[in-house]
């Protein structure tokens, strides 16, 4: 399959326009899933779930809605313990700008950012979602 990348912008646009509203695993391989442990019926719901995060965030100084993407992820624990994150990435060359894990269970279900501020070496936010928000609104 041919990984194609869209930016935010035209996710958000088709987000809005309900084309992802089917739970054909195909449709939510488009609108951005790359890798999943749970049931592939799910992914419609946890796409609604991670979109509405996403637009929370926007407009933010941090992210470019025209140069950048957005891929999701189901993750799977040691323990077994699934949980959600979503990627923002550069759209030309791919590298990943932030994870955001909205219910981080290795931080005690409170929602976290990783960036390339600090190379990925620990989180920049844990908190509520609210930090998160407050995080990507400003310009430091």
């Amino acid at each position: 399959m041919k990984e194609r990348r869209m930016s935010i912008r035209e996710f958000l646009k088709r987000f809005d326009r309900g084309d992802f509203d089917s739970k054909d695993v195909n449709v939510q391989i488009e609108a951005g899933w790359w890798d999943w442990f749970c049931k592939d019926s799910a992914l419609r719901n946890k796409t609604y779930y991670l979109a509405k995060k996403l637009k929370s965030l926007l407009p933010s100084p941090k992210i470019d809605i025209d140069k950048t993407y957005v891929w999701f992820k189901n993750n799977c624990l040691v323990s077994g313990k699934l949980y959600d994150d979503f990627r923002i990435s550069d759209l030309k060359t791919g590298d990943v700008l932030y994870t955001i894990i909205p219910k981080d269970p290795t931080a005690g279900n409170k929602a976290a950012v990783w960036g390339y501020e600090n190379d990925f070496s620990e989180p920049l936010v844990v908190g509520s979602w609210k930090d998160v928000v407050h995080f990507f609104k400003s310009k430091r």
